[in-house]
């Protein structure tokens, strides 16, 4: 081995790498511990991080829309070098508008729902009693059954009573720890939404100095590869976040029109509950109908009936007419690969991994994507390898030593082609094209297989 200075580097950083390694395994809880602390210091920061780029979304089309760019030599007023701000404080104007329509309109009527549902709750009780007395009456062997079932009343409300006067000591013992939870908890929101509004008037600033830190430490080429990931994570995860809102307020809209039409009872609470929890994605909206039909059980049981299909419907109509152009264009993701994420996200990270993990899984198989067809185009696998045979007979099977291969008759001889610049794919046809463009004006700088920032 030669023992040159960058060898003695790599010895060295790898003697080190395993001396920490094994330091870190010999105390994982220590590790656990440090962890837990480091989160907890910059929790609020995190918090003021997903703030922030929440209230983005909606401030960069207002920015765009109340200040469209110059004309070029044009040069901008003072009205326009504030930008920001007003930017800035239309959305929170607009923001605060809506949090107002939801404590004084929505949150009355729930308020009324609710207070209905709990004074029919006897109504329904007796009804339920009712509908079990007539089946026992036709099944006397059931009653049979039950009345051999012995069971000690005063025993379980004995340990009831014993249960809770153990509790209320456990209680009065916490009530500090709850306190200084609260306290904490109030404070380190102060911080994340000073931190958010911080990040959103100097958004551009922020940017620049990380791009400056990583083009100062690390090599050009991997500096590239990090703004590209982050331009496209930035893209996606805003894209999903605008059209699964737009695609909830959509659905709980028409659920709101076709209720109020068909005189179904609570039509306000429903739509807003369907409304919230469509942001989950898949089973979100299901979680609504099945809260829903049961509100309208203790109403009208057949109306509950007739609301479940109303929501099949709907649901249809949604899935496969407004999600796709709405949500399904800005994430890229099959529909496979979006039940894949939301269950996985769900047992991670419950609710938060449903919505988190679908632009993340669109991201990292965006890149997979981008890296599998630059890996084919250099290794000159022809299509027919690639494409899936639509009939057996199609397929010819040649044996070229001990592996056979897979030759697919075809008059057209072509190689696989991509674009390293489009990783998102696009039509095929218009894909060749563009190759073919490229390879002609290009020449050999395609040839090498070198993938441009």
């Amino acid at each position: 081995m030669n023992l040159s200075k960058a060898n003695m580097k790599k010895l060295f950083l790898l003697v080190a790498g395993g001396v920490v390694l094994n330091a870190l395994l010999q105390h994982l809880d220590l590790v656990g511990y440090f962890l837990y602390v480091v989160l907890g210091m910059i929790a609020p920061f995190l918090a003021g991080s997903a703030i922030a780029f929440i209230i983005n979304v909606p401030m960069r089309q207002i920015e765009m829309r109340l200040f469209p760019e110059l004309p070029e030599g044009r040069k901008p007023g003072r009205l326009r070098r504030a930008k920001r701000p007003i930017s800035f404080i239309v959305t929170l104007v607009l923001l605060g508008g809506l949090l107002a329509v939801i404590f004084f309109l929505i949150l009355p009527e729930i308020g009324r729902t609710l207070q209905s549902f709990v004074d029919r709750i006897p109504a329904f009780a007796q009804q339920t009693q009712e509908w079990a007395e007539t089946m026992m009456a036709q099944y006397p062997e059931i009653v049979d059954e039950i009345s051999r079932i012995s069971i000690n009343w005063e025993q379980i409300m004995q340990g009831l009573m014993d249960f809770a006067q153990n509790s209320m000591s456990g209680v009065l013992n916490s009530t500090l720890d709850i306190a200084s939870s609260i306290i904490g908890g109030m404070v380190g929101s102060v911080v994340a939404v000073v931190f958010a509004a911080y990040v959103l008037l100097q958004k551009e600033r922020l940017g620049r100095q990380f791009r400056q830190l990583l083009y100062a430490f690390l090599p050009e080429k991997h500096a590239d590869r990090i703004v590209e990931v982050g331009t496209l994570s930035f893209r996606t995860f805003s894209g999903f976040l605008s059209g699964q809102c737009l695609e909830a307020v959509i659905l709980g809209c028409m659920f709101f029109l076709t209720m109020s039409i068909l005189r179904f009872p609570y039509a306000l609470t429903i739509s807003v509950l369907i409304t919230v929890t469509a942001l989950i994605p898949i089973f979100g909206a299901f979680i609504g109908c099945i809260i829903g039909a049961f509100l309208i059980l203790t109403v009208e049981p057949m109306q509950a009936l007739w609301f479940i299909v109303l929501f099949l419907i709907l649901q249809q109509v949604e899935g496969n007419l407004i999600y796709p152009h709405v949500v399904g264009s800005s994430v890229g993701l099959p529909s496979l690969w979006v039940l894949a994420a939301v269950t996985i996200g769900g047992s991670v990270m419950g609710i938060v991994g449903m919505l988190i993990f679908i632009p993340l899984c669109s991201v990292a198989y965006t890149i997979l994507r981008h890296h599998v067809l630059i890996r084919l185009r250099e290794r000159n696998i022809p299509k027919e390898k690639i494409l899936f045979p639509r009939k057996l007979s199609d397929v010819t099977f040649i044996r070229h030593g001990k592996s056979p291969v897979v030759d697919i008759p075809s008059e057209d001889e072509a190689v696989w082609e991509c674009d390293p610049d489009n990783p998102a794919g696009g039509d095929p046809a218009q894909t060749e094209r563009g190759e073919t463009e490229q390879e002609e004006t290009e020449g050999g700088e395609q040839s090498s297989g070198e993938e441009k920032p």
